[in-house]
């Protein structure tokens, strides 16, 4: 009665995107769900989940690791972040119903409580400078001890002018490190949009003590990049939401190419391999800042892996009140893990601890979204 029953894609449109869940069924009546993080390209992580399905119903649903080698073994081009983002989603919910199946949490699979209350950081994107100020004040004045901000970087005309954004970013940096003090934790997210050249311009704009983390400033495909930037600036870096593999990972955590692990649990392969990187991690030094800017399905699944582990700093949350995004309808997750002002707590309920109104998600027809194709002011494309 352990044996997987179905496993179907549920592509629907929450708030301000789509979000791709995974719903898997024993054949005891047990559903178990998760969430894929490739967001924008859902249908070709659909097509992935079902084929997947076509060699994993009928198989004991309890034997998690050994069905993650053979999803990802089963063909010769392994890997990739097609393939890790359904492979994520099916691990998640195979997690979830193992929890309801022993009536435990997550966590529980995973060694236990390590933390009472998983600390989050506050995200201010607005490009106005003084609607900026205004967000992180009142973030910081709910409790958040960490903030990350994320201006546009680029006009509503899809340009982006680098040299011209971190003149403008720098500037904002300092003078937000002065009004707010040394104790604030203040990063940057750059979402891989400069080269090392810019990178390294920009960090030598700002005082040394007046950034905590800069993130994704590079794309992370060479590593040797990463390591040339490291070699030219003192400040941490936040890198990792891109990982498909622990082996993506691996020359960043071994060569000390960041200072904070920045994995996506929805992108990197699940609990089974965010549970490797983790370790690994801590054999470094390096805690992990996961990215999590999808719904709640990836959420609780963070805040079970942050509960579990030792190396952990602050869980990236589109949840503050500085933002109104729509993730985490309460229609269509009448249950999830809540937000206490800027920590996740994780109840004692058996597996993740969300509730799926199958109904209302069904008839939230996704819509297509495609991020923005920037260009630089002489028309050459450049990264989103």
């Amino acid at each position: 009665m352990t044996k997987i029953a179905s496993i179907e894609p549920l592509l629907a449109r929450v708030g301000k995107r789509n979000q791709l869940l995974v719903r898997v069924e024993t054949e005891d009546g047990i559903v178990g769900w998760g969430e894929s993080g490739l967001s924008s390209r859902e249908d070709a992580v659909t097509a992935t989940i079902n084929h997947f399905a076509s060699f994993l119903i009928g198989q004991d649903s309890r034997r998690i690791g050994r069905i993650w080698q053979e999803v990802y073994r089963s063909q010769y081009f392994e890997g990739g972040r097609v393939f890790t983002a359904a492979l994520s989603a099916i691990d998640i919910a195979l997690y979830d119903i193992l929890g309801k199946r022993l009536q435990v949490p997550v966590y529980q699979l995973l060694g236990g409580r390590q933390r009472d209350k998983v600390p989050s950081f506050g995200c201010a994107t607005a490009d106005d400078f003084d609607d900026m100020r205004r967000d992180i004040k009142r973030l910081t004045e709910l409790g958040w001890d960490c903030v990350r901000i994320s201006p546009g970087y680029f006009n509503g005309d899809g340009i982006f002018e680098p040299r011209k954004s971190i003149a403008r970013s720098a500037e904002m940096l300092l003078e937000l490190r002065s009004e707010f003090g040394r104790e604030l934790v203040l990063g940057i997210d750059y979402h891989h949009r400069l080269s090392v050249a810019e990178a390294a311009s920009f960090c030598a704009m700002l005082q040394p003590e007046t950034l905590d983390f800069l993130e994704e400033p590079i794309r992370c495909e060479t590593p040797e990049a990463y390591a040339t930037l490291r070699g030219m600036t003192q400040i941490p870096f936040a890198v990792g939401e891109e990982f498909a593999s622990k082996w993506q990972a691996a020359p960043y955590i071994e060569q000390g190419l960041t200072q904070y692990m920045r994995l996506d649990i929805c992108n990197i392969g699940g609990f089974t391999e965010a549970m490797k990187v983790a370790g690994w991690c801590e054999r470094h030094y390096i805690d992990l800042m996961p990215h999590n800017p999808l719904g709640p399905i990836c959420t609780a699944a963070t805040a079970h892996l942050g509960v579990a582990v030792p190396n952990w700093s602050w869980v990236e949350t589109r949840q503050a009140p500085t933002e109104d995004l729509g993730f985490h309808d309460p229609e269509l997750f009448p249950t999830q893990i809540e937000l206490d002002g800027p920590f996740y707590v994780v109840p004692d309920t058996p597996g993740l601890g969300v509730e799926v109104n199958e109904e209302l998600i069904r008839s939230r027809t996704a819509s297509h979204v495609e991020p923005p194709h920037l260009v630089r002011p002489d028309g050459s494309v450049t990264n989103w």
